[in-house]
C-alpha cells in the first residue's frame, strides 16, 4: 500500500515459536477414554482458509520479492499474511492486494504470520477518490491500531463495507465517520452506553450538559471539567445514529476524537490530522 499516508502503521509480525517437547510419564493403569474436546475455531479452521471475504488494511515490503499484508476479513477478523512474490512484476497478485478492493482471499499455517496462497477481486464497489479516499486510510489505522489479531468482528466487517460505499457515493463524511468510529468502540467493547448517567443511573437529559468518562460513561459536566462537554441531546443522538442537528454533528467530533485518543493510549492517526487539515474530520 504504498499510497497509505501511514507507512508504518504495523511492525512486522513474528512466527510463534514450536512447542517444547514433554518427557512422557511413567506408566500407570489406563485411565477411562475420554471424547477429546474440539479445538478452538479459529485454531482449527485457520490452518487452511479458502474463499474468505477480506480488504488489505496495509503493506509493506518483506526481503525482495514478497509483501507482509494486514487482511481484514469477515470471519477471522485482522490476519496477517505473507504474500510471497507480489512485487514480482508479472506476479498475479501485483495489482490484486490493493486498498478498498473486495477480496476472496485464501490462504494456509498456523502462526501469527501465515501464508497467502490465493486472492482474486471481487468487484461491485466504486473507487474511493479526494477526500473520500483519505477517509477510507482513516478507517483502515483505525482499524490497524484499535483491532486485535485474530479476533472475528463480522458485524463490524459488514459496516466497514457498507461505509466505503456511503463515502464512496459522496454521502457526508463527518456523518459517516461519526457512525463508524462509533461501531469500532461497540465492537471492541469499549464504548460507553450514553443514554445513561453513570452517577444517577438515570436517563441522560437532553437538556443538560455533560461528559463523557471514556471508561464508564455519560455524568453531569463541572466547572473545573477539561473534558468535552456535550449536550445530552447530543448523546441521545448518537446512540441512535441521528446527526440531523448541525449541534450535533459539532459536539459527536470532538467527543468522538477525544474518546478514539483515549483508547489509543496517545497513539497518533495520521490521516487524522491530514483529514483535519482539510476541515473534514
Amino acid at each position: 500500500m504504498s499510497n497509505t499516508p501511514d507507512a508504518t502503521l504495523d511492525a512486522p509480525p513474528h512466527a510463534a515459536p514450536m512447542e517444547a517437547g514433554v518427557l512422557a510419564a511413567p506408566a500407570s493403569p489406563p485411565a477411562p477414554a475420554k471424547r477429546p474436546r474440539a479445538a478452538p475455531r479459529e485454531r482449527t479452521i485457520g490452518t487452511k482458509v479458502a474463499g474468505q471475504p477480506a480488504f488489505v488494511l496495509h503493506s509493506y515490503p518483506y526481503k525482495e520479492t514478497s509483501l507482509i499484508i494486514d487482511l481484514f476479513t469477515r470471519d477471522f477478523g485482522r490476519v496477517a499474511l505473507i504474500a510471497k512474490g507480489a512485487k514480482r512484476p508479472h506476479s498475479q497478485l501485483r495489482g490484486v492486494l490493493q486498498t478498498f478492493q473486495p477480496l476472496s482471499s485464501s490462504w494456509v499455517g498456523k502462526s501469527e504470520l501465515r501464508t497467502l496462497t490465493d486472492a482474486e477481486w471481487v468487484g461491485g464497489m466504486l473507487p474511493l477518490e479526494k477526500t473520500a479516499l483519505l477517509c477510507g486510510f482513516y478507517l483502515n489505522e483505525l482499524l490497524v491500531k484499535l483491532l486485535a489479531r485474530d479476533d472475528a468482528h463480522p458485524a463490524l466487517f459488514d459496516h466497514y463495507v457498507s461505509t466505503l460505499n456511503q463515502l464512496a457515493h459522496n454521502e457526508p463524511a463527518p456523518i459517516v465517520l461519526r457512525k463508524f468510529e462509533r461501531a469500532l468502540l461497540k465492537e471492541t467493547g469499549v464504548a460507553a452506553d450514553l443514554t445513561r448517567c453513570i452517577e444517577t443511573r438515570s436517563a441522560v437529559r437532553s437538556d443538560v450538559l455533560y461528559v463523557v468518562d471514556p471508561e464508564r460513561g455519560p455524568r453531569p459536566e463541572r466547572a473545573s471539567d477539561a473534558w468535552p462537554r456535550v449536550a445530552g441531546k447530543t448523546l441521545l443522538d448518537m446512540e441512535c445514529e441521528n446527526y440531523e442537528d448541525v449541534a450535533t454533528q459539532a459536539q459527536s467530533k470532538q467527543l468522538m476524537r477525544f474518546l478514539v485518543a483515549h483508547h489509543l493510549n496517545g497513539a497518533p492517526l495520521n490521516t487524522r490530522q491530514i483529514l483535519i487539515d482539510l476541515s473534514q474530520l
